[in-house]
């Protein structure tokens, strides 16, 4: 039950009303009350995440809190009334990635179009939320409060992308010797900030998407070559959670 109707008395009711449209009128006063997150709230607090995403993703946890609120156009009490400490705000940036990139391969899973293009669309997308920059260093900020809820996005995650993997193999057009775990692997290296100077001057962007289409242009069917070892297994990668 909830707490605050459990502990609201209920007005009486009107000379002549019944007790069912007394608790109506007894309901209806509780759901006033309630507090709701106003429009511009909830847009300080998507500019908080997006701006923090970017900072983390070029500049580390460490980047100042000051400089995240300047970035998202609010003041720093904003940032805190949102989110109380690093923790919060880093967890907060690592699960609002993991659903969208989730949704995203929920998206490609339900589309009736070719499932390799289909494959490749999510890879480049996945790429354009900074997932190599961000998720290594997300994933170390994990608290056990907040372990369950990053696992099951990401678990969700794997299994959809497992399924899309499959239908394309099933069409011919995914050779048959990779899995969802050499998948991974590759976004998250290839998608990371190349280190060293001589780098500065290239569009990491494009250099992103370059080299990710050169990868899945290698997962087509039929394969020019025979790959060395097995397919990464996502219980490999999983083991030192």
């Amino acid at each position: 039950m909830d707490t605050l109707a459990a502990t609201t008395p209920l007005r009486s009711a009107a000379p002549g009303s019944t007790p069912a449209e007394g608790a109506e009128s007894a309901g209806a006063q509780v759901c006033a009350a309630a507090p709701r997150l106003r429009a511009d709230a909830i847009r300080n607090r998507e500019r908080i995440l997006a701006a923090a995403g970017e900072l983390f993703a070029d500049e580390g946890a460490d980047v100042a809190l000051d400089e995240i609120a300047r970035r998202a156009g609010v003041g720093n009490a904003t940032l805190y009334r949102n989110f109380p400490d690093r923790n919060a705000l880093i967890h907060q940036v690592a699960l609002s990635i993991m659903e969208r990139i989730r949704d995203r391969a929920r998206e490609a899973v339900a589309s009736e179009g070719d499932a390799f293009a289909e494959l490749c669309a999510f890879v480049h997308d996945a790429a354009d939320q900074k997932i190599g920059a961000l998720c290594t260093m997300l994933s170390e900020h994990v608290t056990p409060e907040s372990e369950a809820e990053y696992f099951a996005i990401k678990g969700d995650t794997d299994e959809l992308t497992g399924l899309l993997m499959a239908r394309a193999r099933e069409a011919g057009t995914l050779r048959p010797d990779v899995g969802p775990g050499d998948l991974f692997v590759a976004l998250g290296r290839l998608s990371r900030p190349m280190p060293g100077a001589d780098c500065v001057a290239l569009d990491h962007s494009v250099t992103v998407h370059r080299h990710l289409q050169l990868f899945l242009d290698g997962l087509r069917a039929p394969a020019p070559s025979v790959l060395p070892g097995r397919p990464i297994l996502l219980e490999e990668l999983r083991r030192h959670r």
